[in-house]
């Protein structure tokens, strides 16, 4: 997640950890250690077009059980993660999911919920406060039927709508997720206006990956120069939030060309700000896909994001998280750890990969059937990036320099 908020408006010293534990916890998260996205049901009650997991609403066989969740929290409390998003399908056709959930309070664990909101009513919103649940995420792309027809339910923008305010209402920080493509555009100051008057603390706009049902919306992608007038806008946004001081974080996903764009942008207009964007985007390091992000699914399976559904590093029925995680002898995990020398073509040469570490190489493997390919999502041109015919290509990247 690149926070374009905190590299215009923020400062560059290290942050405050947002995954503090509740309290007298013993329990300290590492920085090293990455956040977990737990996919606990496949099942959800919405025909997304862009469903990475291609949920549908029925049951799924051989999810793991209560049982087996518990002991997956205690692992992944005891590897010290910052947070672990529940997520789906959508995690609240888990009946247990406030059981578990209270379980992971008891044991100092953070956790975040990732919903489609058309299931939260007051008692669930009330459930989920006394959880620890610290943060909604609710997926909201568009307005009204904008948002109906891109999730194939009638009405669900205005349940969404009504499950966000119930978990503000209690309390809990909420935000939206909106996927960043051609038929949401329009619905952009809409959708700034309305975060705005709900009081919502975040903005979360994630650009498409093609997996899932996403794969066929490749058409619906947003041409290079669509994705740079959109960030022109989400940073106009978020700059006159601020001096508003209307506190609500703007960020994006799934494409850290977005972070080089900023930092190349803010470099003609602020030079001594784009020094700060530098070492904010420098101590992220770009795409964290199997770094400081992981993903495990319904069954167990540990994955490298949630989009790379059909490669597995290993079982957590069989292993702990932190053995999969740290296991190096896996072939993907080990160049992902250090991916610089894998890469290949435009990423190879680009002067800027430490910034945004070689973007998706799921969408690059969709479009190329190479998965250390350059991703097609950059939207930078060769001139913009400052890419030369010189460098080394076919799996050997040039030596990193820094930018001034």
């Amino acid at each position: 997640m690149l926070r374009i908020t905190e590299l215009l408006c923020g400062s560059d010293q290290d942050p405050e950890t947002p995954s503090r534990q509740k309290e007298g916890s013993s329990l300290t998260p590492s920085a090293q250690n990455p956040v977990v996205i737990w996919n606990m049901t496949r099942r959800c009650n919405l025909h997304c077009l862009h469903c990475y997991s291609q949920s549908q609403d029925r049951a799924y066989a051989d999810e793991l059980t209560t049982d087996e969740g518990k002991r997956l929290i205690a692992d992944l409390g005891r590897y010290r993660i910052p947070v672990v998003v529940l997520s789906g399908g959508d995690p609240l056709y888990r009946e247990d999911l406030y059981t578990l959930a209270e379980y992971a309070q008891d044991l100092g664990v953070r956790c975040a919920l990732s919903t489609n909101g058309t299931l939260i009513d007051a008692t669930a919103a009330k459930r989920l406060r006394l959880a620890g649940i610290t943060y909604v995420g609710v997926s909201l792309d568009g307005i009204g039927q904008v948002h109906d027809r891109f999730r194939g339910m009638q009405g669900s923008f205005a349940l969404a709508l009504q499950g966000l305010r119930l978990s503000r209402d209690e309390g809990i920080k909420v935000g939206i997720r909106t996927a960043l493509c051609r038929r949401i555009l329009p619905d952009l100051p809409a959708i700034f206006d309305m975060a705005e008057n709900e009081k919502l603390d975040r903005l979360y706009f994630s650009h498409l990956v093609y997996a899932g049902r996403g794969a066929g919306l490749v058409h619906d992608d947003l041409l290079p120069e669509e994705k740079q007038g959109a960030l022109d806008y989400l940073m106009q946004r978020a700059v006159d939030f601020h001096r508003r001081g209307v506190k609500i974080e703007v960020t994006t996903g799934n494409n850290d060309a977005d972070g080089v764009y900023v930092y190349l942008k803010m470099r003609r207009s602020d030079p001594v700000r784009a020094q700060s964007i530098l070492r904010l985007l420098k101590r992220q390091g770009g795409n964290s896909s199997g770094t400081s992000l992981a993903n495990i699914d319904s069954l167990g399976n540990v994955h490298a994001d949630p989009f790379w559904s059909h490669y597995s590093f290993g079982n957590v029925r069989e292993r702990s998280f932190a053995a999969i995680w740290e296991d190096t002898a896996d072939p993907v995990m080990r160049v992902l750890k250090d991916r610089s020398r894998a890469l290949k073509g435009r990423c190879a040469r680009c002067p800027h990969l430490e910034l945004c570490g070689g973007n998706s190489r799921v969408r690059a493997e969709a479009t190329t059937g190479d998965q250390w390919a350059s991703d097609p999502g950059c939207y930078l041109s060769d001139e913009e990036l400052g890419i030369s015919s010189d460098g080394k290509e076919n799996g050997r990247a040039v030596t990193l320099t820094s930018v001034h």
